[in-house]
């Protein structure tokens, strides 16, 4: 997977820069499609493929998050002390 979001993102700017140096008939469609896939197709792989495993109730504040994160904060001056 982590090839496949490599190749797409080089297509995508490849066809963006492509588009913006060529001065065709359709150079703006160019730009355009590969706007369109960057942000339809590459970023919403690459967030599924980084997210897939994790909990995201780990990277929510909730109270006990907030509690870990005081307990944490008050251990680490302990240590500097």
């Amino acid at each position: 997977m982590k090839y496949l979001i490599g190749i797409l993102t080089f297509l995508v700017f490849a066809s963006i820069l492509t588009g913006y140096f060529l001065d065709n008939e359709y150079s703006q469609k160019l730009i355009g499609f590969g706007v369109l896939g960057l942000f339809f197709v590459v970023f919403p792989l690459f967030s599924w493929y980084r997210w897939k495993d994790k909990k995201v109730e780990d990277y929510m504040l909730t109270k006990e998050n907030i509690q870990k994160m005081r307990d944490r904060e008050s251990n680490e001056k302990k240590n500097r002390n």
